[in-house]
């Protein structure tokens, strides 16, 4: 952009450059990279919630609930359990009346909070749509069992010898995994690149 200026003898104005300090990126850019970034991660969510409501949904139809059977010696069964609590069991000692709306509000509170850090972040890794994605996939397809039976359909045993971890489903999967992701963002990124 050029600028008019008087020159120190008080004579005709002389052009100068002036160099703007211009963001980086249009309003109409960044809100068009925005939303192909959310269409990217929807693409995520959507396949990962659909794939946790079909297997729980086959198991509800195959598998009585208490009932299972073997599918990797000495490590995978599969075993038809409801969870009142959180993932792998947690705070399963809630009284009834107020679980669903507990979990309710703590998903709720989570999905917006994702929500909010993944539009206000500037950096748009790939790790991190993926961390979101699988986040708010797990959140979604938990909080719909709720919605469903009041409880979560989980039927996934993992066992080595006498140690049984606790029964779980894909959308603990997703959180779990999720997290591990935002823990190796966070600390294997270099600080700049967060900024």
């Amino acid at each position: 952009m050029r600028k008019k200026d008087k020159n120190k003898e008080g004579g005709p104005a002389l052009d100068e450059e002036v160099e703007l300090d211009l963001p980086e990126e249009e309003p109409e850019d960044r809100d068009g990279r925005r939303a192909s970034l959310l269409a990217w991660a929807l693409f995520l969510v959507i396949p990962c919630y659909a794939a946790d409501q079909l297997s729980k949904w086959l198991i509800c139809r195959k598998v009585e609930v208490g009932t299972g059977f073997n599918v990797i010696p000495g490590f995978l069964d599969i075993i038809h359990v409801r969870n009142t609590g959180a993932a792998f069991g947690m705070l399963q000692g809630i009284p009834e009346p107020f679980r669903t709306y507990f979990f309710l509000g703590i998903t709720i509170v989570a999905f917006i909070a994702i929500l909010v850090v993944f539009l206000k972040i500037r950096e748009r890794s790939r790790l991190l749509l993926a961390v979101f994605s699988l986040i708010i996939a797990g959140a979604l397809g938990n909080l719909t069992d709720r919605f469903l039976f009041g409880e979560v359909v989980d039927f996934l045993s993992l066992y080595v010898g006498r140690f049984r971890w606790p029964t779980f489903n894909l959308a603990d999967t997703y959180i779990s995994l999720g997290m591990v992701g935002l823990l190796v963002h966070i600390f294997l990124t270099p600080s700049k690149e967060k900024e």
